[in-house]
């Protein structure tokens, strides 16, 4: 009589949207994700690094995924009581497989270190096949303290890139900042 009732898990919220794939896409793509999370009441660290990593793939999907007609589109999953998210971002071009690059210290390039960027804020990332011929980059975050700062009310607080890859990235300074602030920052 006295058994504990099965309280069923708070179901996820889910937020699917195809856009295209165009540079005003990419950043409608990264408006909406920050809107919907703020409407689910996700914590301010998880939106803030939920909004670069946004940022990022749907940029990516677009300069590396583009096909002519073709869009992109976002999938959000948030799970309130774990606090966790899943983000997808599927794009046409399946030959087209990213990989963490390289880091090159010397070089001026102006791209190619957002994966490093993505890799360094979230919990795990991983391409798979959407077929018939596109890819889903999925990648996972959670709320924690990994980066927050009690001293700033919970905001994002600055931290080296190297710090968070675990290895040292000589030459280059870029920080996880507050979401207003400048995320590349070279010496």
């Amino acid at each position: 009589m006295n058994q504990a009732l099965h309280q069923p898990a708070a179901p996820a919220r889910m937020f699917s949207q195809l856009l295209s794939s165009t540079p005003r896409g990419a950043r409608l793509a990264r408006l909406l994700a920050v809107n919907e999370l703020q409407s689910w009441d996700a914590p301010p660290d998880l939106t803030e690094r939920a909004e670069l990593v946004v940022a990022e793939l749907a940029s990516n999907a677009v300069r590396h995924g583009r096909v002519p007609g073709r869009g992109f589109r976002l999938t959000l999953a948030y799970t309130p009581p774990a606090q966790h998210l899943s983000i997808e971002v599927t794009d046409a071009r399946g030959d087209q497989r990213p990989e963490l690059p390289p880091y090159e210290p010397a070089s001026l390039a102006e791209g190619g270190r957002g994966l490093l960027l993505v890799a360094a804020l979230v919990d795990d990332w991983d391409c798979a096949p959407y077929p018939p011929s596109g890819k889903t980059i999925r990648a996972a975050i959670s709320a924690g303290d990994r980066f927050t700062s009690p001293a700033n009310g919970g905001a994002l607080r600055l931290v080296p890139v190297a710090q968070l890859a675990g290895r040292p990235l000589p030459g280059v300074q870029a920080f996880v900042g507050d979401g207003r602030t400048d995320h590349s920052i070279r010496p």
